[in-house]
């Protein structure tokens, strides 16, 4: 199992970026998907979450209306649109498999700042 986030970067707030979160060495479309973060300092916590059927999703209070978490099985990828930036938007954020065992990406940084 491999899961290979990336896009990450340096944007202002009030901007946007989009996070990319490659998958393999598992039947992608039988597992949901979620996104977490871990703030200097703070503990890791989720983000977004994204069923494997029906498309159905869940977000934390903090990012609803900003953040958008999509899927697409036939290229095995989740994605994690973010809008409206926010200072305490900046965050390692990391790409998880659900279900046992779980699995996590390496992170990629996502700082807000001017």
């Amino acid at each position: 199992v491999q899961l290979v986030e990336s896009g990450g970067g340096l944007v202002q707030p009030g901007g946007s970026l989009r996070l990319s979160c490659a998958a393999s060495g598992f039947t992608f479309s039988n597992y949901g998907m979620s996104w977490y973060r871990q703030a200097p300092g703070k503990e890791r916590e989720l983000v977004a979450r994204i069923l494997s059927v029906g498309g159905i999703t869940a977000y934390a209070d903090s990012v609803k209306g900003r953040f958008t978490i999509s899927r697409d099985n036939a290229k095995k990828m989740v994605y994690l649109q973010m809008n409206s930036l926010k200072s305490e938007d900046t965050a390692v954020y990391f790409c998880r498999r659900e279900g046992l065992p779980n699995f996590w990406g390496q992170g990629t940084q996502v700082t807000v700042s001017l």
